[in-house]
Protein backbone atom coordinates (compact mmCIF):
# COMPACT_ATOMS: atom_id res chain seq x y z
CA UNK A 1 0.00 0.00 0.00
CA UNK A 2 2.80 2.40 0.91
CA UNK A 3 4.66 1.64 -2.30
CA UNK A 4 1.55 2.19 -4.40
CA UNK A 5 0.93 5.53 -2.67
CA UNK A 6 4.54 6.55 -3.32
CA UNK A 7 4.22 5.68 -7.01
CA UNK A 8 0.94 7.62 -7.23
CA UNK A 9 2.51 10.63 -5.50
CA UNK A 10 5.55 10.54 -7.79
CA UNK A 11 3.47 10.30 -10.95
CA UNK A 12 1.23 13.15 -9.78
CA UNK A 13 4.31 15.27 -9.03
CA UNK A 14 5.84 14.53 -12.43
CA UNK A 15 2.62 15.57 -14.14
CA UNK A 16 2.37 18.78 -12.12
CA UNK A 17 6.05 19.61 -12.78
CA UNK A 18 5.62 19.13 -16.54
CA UNK A 19 2.52 21.33 -16.57
CA UNK A 20 4.17 24.14 -14.59
CA UNK A 21 7.66 23.98 -16.07
CA UNK A 22 6.99 25.71 -19.40
CA UNK A 23 4.90 28.59 -17.94
CA UNK A 24 7.55 29.07 -15.24
CA UNK A 25 10.31 29.34 -17.87
CA UNK A 26 8.29 31.88 -19.88
CA UNK A 27 7.40 34.02 -16.86
CA UNK A 28 10.91 33.79 -15.44
CA UNK A 29 12.36 34.67 -18.84
CA UNK A 30 10.31 37.87 -18.96
CA UNK A 31 11.62 38.95 -15.56
CA UNK A 32 15.16 38.07 -16.65
CA UNK A 33 14.85 40.29 -19.74
CA UNK A 34 13.78 43.22 -17.55
CA UNK A 35 16.68 42.58 -15.17
CA UNK A 36 19.23 42.33 -17.98
CA UNK A 37 18.09 45.47 -19.80
CA UNK A 38 18.06 47.65 -16.69
CA UNK A 39 21.35 46.30 -15.31
CA UNK A 40 23.29 46.49 -18.57
CA UNK A 41 22.09 50.03 -19.24
CA UNK A 42 23.16 51.08 -15.73
CA UNK A 43 26.56 49.40 -16.12
CA UNK A 44 27.14 51.17 -19.44
CA UNK A 45 26.23 54.49 -17.84
CA UNK A 46 28.93 53.96 -15.22
CA UNK A 47 31.44 52.91 -17.87
CA UNK A 48 30.68 56.02 -19.94
CA UNK A 49 30.96 58.29 -16.88
CA UNK A 50 33.97 56.55 -15.38
CA UNK A 51 35.19 59.60 -13.48
CA UNK A 52 36.01 57.93 -10.15
CA UNK A 53 37.67 54.60 -10.96
CA UNK A 54 38.46 53.81 -7.32
CA UNK A 55 34.72 53.66 -6.54
CA UNK A 56 33.10 52.74 -9.83
CA UNK A 57 35.08 49.59 -10.55
CA UNK A 58 33.54 48.07 -7.43
CA UNK A 59 30.08 49.44 -8.27
CA UNK A 60 30.23 47.72 -11.67
CA UNK A 61 31.28 44.47 -9.97
CA UNK A 62 28.28 44.69 -7.62
CA UNK A 63 25.86 45.61 -10.41
CA UNK A 64 27.05 42.66 -12.49
CA UNK A 65 25.54 40.36 -9.87
CA UNK A 66 22.07 40.81 -11.33
CA UNK A 67 22.96 39.64 -14.88
CA UNK A 68 25.00 36.74 -13.49
CA UNK A 69 22.24 35.57 -11.14
CA UNK A 70 19.49 36.10 -13.71
CA UNK A 71 21.23 34.26 -16.57
CA UNK A 72 22.30 31.32 -14.46
CA UNK A 73 18.85 30.98 -12.89
CA UNK A 74 16.95 30.96 -16.18
CA UNK A 75 19.42 28.47 -17.70
CA UNK A 76 19.08 26.20 -14.68
CA UNK A 77 15.28 26.54 -14.77
CA UNK A 78 15.23 25.69 -18.47
CA UNK A 79 17.50 22.63 -18.08
CA UNK A 80 17.76 21.16 -14.59
CA UNK A 81 20.83 19.09 -15.55
CA UNK A 82 22.83 22.33 -15.68
CA UNK A 83 21.69 23.49 -12.24
CA UNK A 84 24.80 22.37 -10.36
CA UNK A 85 27.21 24.04 -12.81
CA UNK A 86 25.15 27.24 -12.70
CA UNK A 87 25.04 27.13 -8.91
CA UNK A 88 28.85 26.83 -8.75
CA UNK A 89 29.34 29.90 -10.96
CA UNK A 90 26.72 31.84 -9.05
CA UNK A 91 28.33 30.97 -5.71
CA UNK A 92 31.77 32.07 -6.87
CA UNK A 93 30.51 35.42 -8.11
CA UNK A 94 28.39 35.94 -5.01
CA UNK A 95 31.50 35.75 -2.83
CA UNK A 96 33.39 38.14 -5.10
CA UNK A 97 30.48 40.60 -5.06
CA UNK A 98 30.48 40.68 -1.26
CA UNK A 99 34.18 41.48 -1.29
CA UNK A 100 33.55 44.17 -3.93
CA UNK A 101 30.92 45.86 -1.78
CA UNK A 102 33.32 46.06 1.16
CA UNK A 103 36.01 47.49 -1.12
CA UNK A 104 33.50 50.04 -2.43
CA UNK A 105 32.87 51.35 1.09
CA UNK A 106 36.62 51.70 1.66
CA UNK A 107 37.00 53.54 -1.66
CA UNK A 108 34.18 55.95 -0.78
CA UNK A 109 36.03 56.82 2.43
CA UNK A 110 39.10 57.83 0.42
CA UNK A 111 41.13 54.62 0.23
CA UNK A 112 42.87 52.36 2.72
CA UNK A 113 45.37 54.96 3.98
CA UNK A 114 42.62 57.46 4.73
CA UNK A 115 40.51 54.76 6.39
CA UNK A 116 43.43 53.68 8.59
CA UNK A 117 43.99 57.27 9.70
CA UNK A 118 40.25 57.70 10.33
CA UNK A 119 40.04 54.51 12.41
CA UNK A 120 43.17 55.35 14.40
CA UNK A 121 41.82 58.83 15.21
CA UNK A 122 38.52 57.32 16.29
CA UNK A 123 40.37 54.78 18.44
CA UNK A 124 42.47 57.45 20.16
CA UNK A 125 39.36 59.52 20.76
CA UNK A 126 37.56 56.61 22.42
CA UNK A 127 40.55 55.56 24.50
CA UNK A 128 41.70 59.03 25.57
CA UNK A 129 39.24 59.23 28.46
CA UNK A 130 40.54 56.14 30.33
CA UNK A 131 44.11 57.36 29.82
CA UNK A 132 43.26 60.78 31.26
CA UNK A 133 41.75 59.11 34.30
CA UNK A 134 45.12 57.55 35.12
CA UNK A 135 44.90 54.04 33.66
CA UNK A 136 48.21 52.59 32.55
CA UNK A 137 49.29 51.90 28.98
CA UNK A 138 49.00 48.13 29.46
CA UNK A 139 45.28 48.41 30.02
CA UNK A 140 45.03 50.67 26.97
CA UNK A 141 46.62 47.94 24.85
CA UNK A 142 44.22 45.36 26.29
CA UNK A 143 41.35 47.51 25.09
CA UNK A 144 42.47 46.86 21.51
CA UNK A 145 41.88 43.10 21.77
CA UNK A 146 39.66 40.97 19.55
CA UNK A 147 37.03 40.87 22.29
CA UNK A 148 36.18 44.48 21.61
CA UNK A 149 35.43 43.69 17.98
CA UNK A 150 32.08 42.42 19.22
CA UNK A 151 31.40 45.13 21.82
CA UNK A 152 33.46 48.24 20.95
CA UNK A 153 34.82 47.99 17.40
CA UNK A 154 35.64 51.70 17.36
CA UNK A 155 38.61 51.18 19.72
CA UNK A 156 40.39 48.71 17.43
CA UNK A 157 41.82 51.33 15.08
CA UNK A 158 43.47 49.99 11.92
CA UNK A 159 42.93 46.42 13.16
CA UNK A 160 39.23 46.86 12.38
CA UNK A 161 40.01 47.28 8.68
CA UNK A 162 42.26 44.21 8.75
CA UNK A 163 39.55 42.09 10.40
CA UNK A 164 36.88 43.37 8.00
CA UNK A 165 38.96 42.56 4.93
CA UNK A 166 39.93 39.15 6.30
CA UNK A 167 36.28 38.36 7.04
CA UNK A 168 35.22 39.16 3.48
CA UNK A 169 38.15 37.38 1.83
CA UNK A 170 37.73 34.21 3.91
CA UNK A 171 34.13 33.96 2.71
CA UNK A 172 35.24 34.50 -0.89
CA UNK A 173 37.83 31.72 -0.57
CA UNK A 174 35.57 29.28 1.29
CA UNK A 175 32.63 29.87 -1.02
CA UNK A 176 34.76 29.19 -4.09
CA UNK A 177 36.40 26.10 -2.59
CA UNK A 178 33.06 24.66 -1.42
CA UNK A 179 31.51 25.29 -4.84
CA UNK A 180 34.16 23.19 -6.60
CA UNK A 181 34.09 20.63 -3.79
CA UNK A 182 30.34 20.27 -4.35
CA UNK A 183 31.03 19.56 -8.02
CA UNK A 184 33.55 16.83 -7.13
CA UNK A 185 31.20 15.25 -4.57
CA UNK A 186 28.38 15.30 -7.09
CA UNK A 187 30.55 13.35 -9.54
CA UNK A 188 30.90 10.62 -6.90
CA UNK A 189 27.21 10.81 -6.00
CA UNK A 190 27.72 11.87 -2.38
CA UNK A 191 26.84 15.57 -2.49
CA UNK A 192 23.05 15.26 -2.07
CA UNK A 193 21.94 18.78 -2.92
CA UNK A 194 19.19 19.76 -0.48
CA UNK A 195 19.44 16.47 1.45
CA UNK A 196 20.04 16.83 5.19
CA UNK A 197 21.53 13.37 5.71
CA UNK A 198 24.80 12.58 7.46
CA UNK A 199 26.24 10.51 4.58
CA UNK A 200 25.91 13.44 2.14
CA UNK A 201 28.23 16.42 1.89
CA UNK A 202 25.52 19.08 1.52
CA UNK A 203 24.59 19.55 5.23
CA UNK A 204 28.23 19.87 6.33
CA UNK A 205 29.01 22.39 3.61
CA UNK A 206 25.81 24.30 4.41
CA UNK A 207 26.87 24.65 8.07
CA UNK A 208 30.40 25.78 7.15
CA UNK A 209 29.17 28.32 4.59
CA UNK A 210 26.49 29.55 6.97
CA UNK A 211 29.03 30.42 9.67
CA UNK A 212 31.43 31.87 7.11
CA UNK A 213 28.71 34.02 5.59
CA UNK A 214 27.44 35.26 8.94
CA UNK A 215 30.96 36.18 10.02
CA UNK A 216 31.54 38.09 6.76
CA UNK A 217 28.26 39.96 7.23
CA UNK A 218 29.06 40.74 10.86
CA UNK A 219 32.48 42.12 9.88
CA UNK A 220 30.83 44.34 7.27
CA UNK A 221 28.20 45.54 9.75
CA UNK A 222 30.82 46.39 12.40
CA UNK A 223 32.87 48.33 9.87
CA UNK A 224 29.74 50.19 8.75
CA UNK A 225 28.79 51.02 12.35
CA UNK A 226 32.12 52.78 12.88
CA UNK A 227 32.28 54.61 9.54
CA UNK A 228 28.63 55.31 8.71
CA UNK A 229 28.98 58.95 9.73
CA UNK A 230 31.52 59.52 6.95
CA UNK A 231 29.45 57.55 4.42
CA UNK A 232 26.21 59.52 4.66
CA UNK A 233 26.85 61.25 1.34
CA UNK A 234 26.45 57.94 -0.56
CA UNK A 235 23.34 56.84 1.40
CA UNK A 236 24.99 53.60 2.56
CA UNK A 237 21.98 52.06 4.28
CA UNK A 238 19.98 51.76 1.06
CA UNK A 239 22.97 50.26 -0.75
CA UNK A 240 23.64 47.88 2.12
CA UNK A 241 20.05 46.64 2.26
CA UNK A 242 19.75 46.16 -1.52
CA UNK A 243 23.00 44.23 -1.64
CA UNK A 244 22.23 42.14 1.44
CA UNK A 245 18.84 41.20 -0.03
CA UNK A 246 20.53 39.62 -3.05
CA UNK A 247 23.41 37.82 -1.37
CA UNK A 248 21.92 36.62 1.89
CA UNK A 249 18.21 36.39 1.13
CA UNK A 250 18.81 34.07 -1.84
CA UNK A 251 21.07 31.86 0.30
CA UNK A 252 18.57 31.53 3.15
CA UNK A 253 15.80 31.10 0.61
CA UNK A 254 17.58 28.05 -0.83
CA UNK A 255 18.21 26.59 2.64
CA UNK A 256 14.56 27.17 3.59
CA UNK A 257 13.28 25.42 0.47
CA UNK A 258 15.61 22.46 1.15
CA UNK A 259 14.38 22.22 4.75
CA UNK A 260 10.72 22.32 3.77
CA UNK A 261 11.31 19.62 1.17
CA UNK A 262 13.27 17.43 3.61
CA UNK A 263 10.43 17.76 6.16
CA UNK A 264 7.90 16.59 3.56
CA UNK A 265 6.04 19.90 3.25
CA UNK A 266 6.96 20.05 -0.43
CA UNK A 267 8.05 17.29 -2.82
CA UNK A 268 11.60 16.05 -2.20
CA UNK A 269 12.51 15.69 -5.86
CA UNK A 270 15.59 17.73 -6.77
CA UNK A 271 13.96 19.23 -9.86
CA UNK A 272 11.29 20.90 -7.75
CA UNK A 273 13.78 22.37 -5.27
CA UNK A 274 16.16 23.81 -7.83
CA UNK A 275 13.32 24.87 -10.12
CA UNK A 276 11.50 26.80 -7.41
CA UNK A 277 14.73 28.47 -6.26
CA UNK A 278 15.66 29.48 -9.81
CA UNK A 279 12.16 30.78 -10.59
CA UNK A 280 12.13 32.96 -7.46
CA UNK A 281 15.60 34.32 -8.23
CA UNK A 282 14.48 35.31 -11.74
CA UNK A 283 11.71 37.43 -10.22
CA UNK A 284 13.95 38.84 -7.48
CA UNK A 285 16.64 39.92 -9.94
CA UNK A 286 14.15 42.09 -11.82
CA UNK A 287 13.20 43.76 -8.54
CA UNK A 288 16.89 44.16 -7.62
CA UNK A 289 17.65 45.72 -11.02
CA UNK A 290 14.95 48.36 -10.47
CA UNK A 291 16.33 49.09 -7.00
CA UNK A 292 19.90 49.41 -8.35
CA UNK A 293 18.82 52.09 -10.84
CA UNK A 294 18.03 54.37 -7.90
CA UNK A 295 20.53 53.10 -5.31
CA UNK A 296 23.65 52.86 -7.53
CA UNK A 297 22.78 55.65 -9.94
CA UNK A 298 25.50 56.91 -12.28
CA UNK A 299 24.21 60.48 -12.04
CA UNK A 300 26.67 61.62 -9.30
CA UNK A 301 29.60 60.56 -11.51
CA UNK A 302 28.51 62.62 -14.53
CA UNK A 303 29.74 65.81 -12.87
CA UNK A 304 33.16 66.71 -11.53
CA UNK A 305 34.36 69.53 -9.27
CA UNK A 306 35.26 72.64 -11.25
CA UNK A 307 38.76 72.66 -9.71
CA UNK A 308 39.75 69.74 -11.96
CA UNK A 309 39.52 71.90 -15.09
CA UNK A 310 41.51 74.96 -16.12
CA UNK A 311 38.56 76.59 -17.87
CA UNK A 312 35.24 76.79 -16.14
CA UNK A 313 32.00 77.96 -17.70
CA UNK A 314 29.51 79.11 -15.10
CA UNK A 315 25.80 79.20 -15.69
CA UNK A 316 23.85 81.99 -14.00
CA UNK A 317 20.09 81.77 -13.54
CA UNK A 318 18.03 84.86 -12.71
CA UNK A 319 14.47 84.88 -11.50
CA UNK A 320 12.29 87.84 -10.63
CA UNK A 321 10.35 87.66 -7.40
CA UNK A 322 8.16 90.12 -5.54
CA UNK A 323 8.68 90.92 -1.88
CA UNK A 324 5.89 92.34 0.24
CA UNK A 325 6.79 95.16 2.61
CA UNK A 326 3.70 96.29 4.37
CA UNK A 327 1.12 97.21 1.74
CA UNK A 328 3.70 97.65 -1.02
CA UNK A 329 5.26 95.03 -3.32
CA UNK A 330 8.86 95.55 -4.38
CA UNK A 331 10.40 93.59 -7.26
CA UNK A 332 13.61 91.70 -6.55
CA UNK A 333 15.97 89.52 -8.57
CA UNK A 334 17.09 86.09 -7.30
CA UNK A 335 20.36 85.01 -8.89
CA UNK A 336 21.92 81.50 -8.66
CA UNK A 337 25.26 80.41 -10.13
CA UNK A 338 26.20 76.78 -10.83
CA UNK A 339 29.90 75.95 -11.01
CA UNK A 340 29.53 72.20 -11.50
CA UNK A 341 30.22 71.10 -15.05
CA UNK A 342 29.49 67.96 -16.96
CA UNK A 343 32.33 65.50 -17.14
CA UNK A 344 33.43 64.28 -20.57
CA UNK A 345 32.46 60.78 -21.62
CA UNK A 346 35.02 58.04 -21.11
CA UNK A 347 35.95 55.12 -23.31
CA UNK A 348 34.11 51.93 -22.36
CA UNK A 349 37.12 49.85 -23.43
CA UNK A 350 39.48 51.79 -21.17
CA UNK A 351 37.01 51.59 -18.31
CA UNK A 352 36.72 47.80 -18.63
CA UNK A 353 40.51 47.44 -18.83
CA UNK A 354 40.92 49.47 -15.65
CA UNK A 355 38.30 47.38 -13.84
CA UNK A 356 39.92 44.09 -14.84
CA UNK A 357 43.53 45.19 -14.28
CA UNK A 358 43.25 47.30 -11.13
CA UNK A 359 40.46 45.27 -9.58
CA UNK A 360 42.27 42.00 -10.23
CA UNK A 361 45.48 43.24 -8.65
CA UNK A 362 43.55 44.45 -5.61
CA UNK A 363 41.82 41.09 -5.17
CA UNK A 364 45.04 39.09 -5.51
CA UNK A 365 46.81 41.32 -2.98
CA UNK A 366 44.06 40.94 -0.39
CA UNK A 367 43.77 37.17 -0.93
CA UNK A 368 47.53 36.72 -0.46
CA UNK A 369 47.45 38.94 2.63
CA UNK A 370 44.58 36.97 4.17
CA UNK A 371 46.23 33.62 3.46
CA UNK A 372 49.46 34.85 5.05
CA UNK A 373 47.53 36.05 8.10
CA UNK A 374 45.88 32.63 8.37
CA UNK A 375 49.19 30.78 7.97
CA UNK A 376 51.11 32.99 10.42
CA UNK A 377 49.46 31.58 13.61
CA UNK A 378 50.01 28.05 12.30
CA UNK A 379 53.68 28.78 11.70
CA UNK A 380 54.00 30.26 15.18
CA UNK A 381 52.35 27.17 16.64
CA UNK A 382 54.62 24.82 14.73
CA UNK A 383 57.67 26.84 15.79
CA UNK A 384 56.55 26.74 19.42
CA UNK A 385 56.05 22.97 19.25
CA UNK A 386 59.51 22.53 17.73
CA UNK A 387 61.05 24.70 20.46
CA UNK A 388 59.26 22.67 23.13
CA UNK A 389 60.55 19.38 21.70
CA UNK A 390 64.02 20.89 21.43
CA UNK A 391 63.95 21.99 25.08
CA UNK A 392 62.75 18.54 26.12
CA UNK A 393 65.49 16.83 24.11
CA UNK A 394 68.15 19.22 25.46
CA UNK A 395 66.87 18.71 29.01
CA UNK A 396 66.92 14.92 28.68
CA UNK A 397 70.42 15.15 27.19
CA UNK A 398 71.60 17.18 30.15
CA UNK A 399 70.12 14.65 32.57
CA UNK A 400 71.92 11.83 30.77
CA UNK A 401 75.21 13.77 30.90
CA UNK A 402 74.75 14.37 34.64
CA UNK A 403 74.11 10.68 35.25
CA UNK A 404 77.25 9.75 33.28
CA UNK A 405 79.35 12.24 35.27
CA UNK A 406 78.03 10.86 38.57
CA UNK A 407 78.67 7.29 37.46
CA UNK A 408 82.20 8.22 36.37
CA UNK A 409 82.91 9.96 39.68
CA UNK A 410 81.61 6.96 41.61
CA UNK A 411 83.71 4.61 39.49
CA UNK A 412 86.87 6.72 39.99
CA UNK A 413 86.27 6.87 43.72
CA UNK A 414 85.89 3.09 43.89
CA UNK A 415 89.13 2.55 41.94
CA UNK A 416 90.97 4.98 44.20
CA UNK A 417 89.79 3.15 47.30
CA UNK A 418 90.86 -0.23 45.91
CA UNK A 419 94.33 1.12 45.00
CA UNK A 420 94.82 2.51 48.51
CA UNK A 421 93.92 -0.82 50.02
CA UNK A 422 96.57 -2.61 47.91
CA UNK A 423 99.47 -0.36 49.07
CA UNK A 424 102.18 -2.03 51.44
CA UNK A 425 101.90 0.72 54.02
CA UNK A 426 98.27 0.16 54.37
CA UNK A 427 98.89 -3.55 54.80
CA UNK A 428 101.35 -2.97 57.70
CA UNK A 429 98.91 -0.64 59.41
CA UNK A 430 96.27 -3.25 59.23
CA UNK A 431 98.55 -5.88 60.84
CA UNK A 432 99.41 -3.60 63.72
Amino acid sequence: MGEEWHQFYSSAYQGTYRNLHQPAVIIGGCFVVVALVLSILLIFQHLRSYTKPAEQKWIVAVLFMVPVYACQSIISLWNSRLSLACDILRSCYEAFALYSFGSYLVACLGGEEVVIELLENESRKQLSKPLLEGEDEKQWLQEKSLRNFFTRPCVLGKDLLRIEKSGLVQYMILKTVCAFLAFVLELFGVYGDGEFKWHYGYPYMAVVLNFSQMWALFCLVQFYNVTHGRLQSIKPLAKFISFKAIVFATWWQGVGIALLCSLGVWPKQGKFQTGLQDFLICIEMAIAAVAHVFVFSAEPYRFLPASEYEEVTTETTKAEVKLEEGDEEKPSVLETTETQIKAPGTSITESVQDIVREGGQHVVKDVVLTINQAIEPVERGVTKIQETFHQISVGSGKEEDTELVLEKQEHDHKNLTESEENLPGSLDLKKM
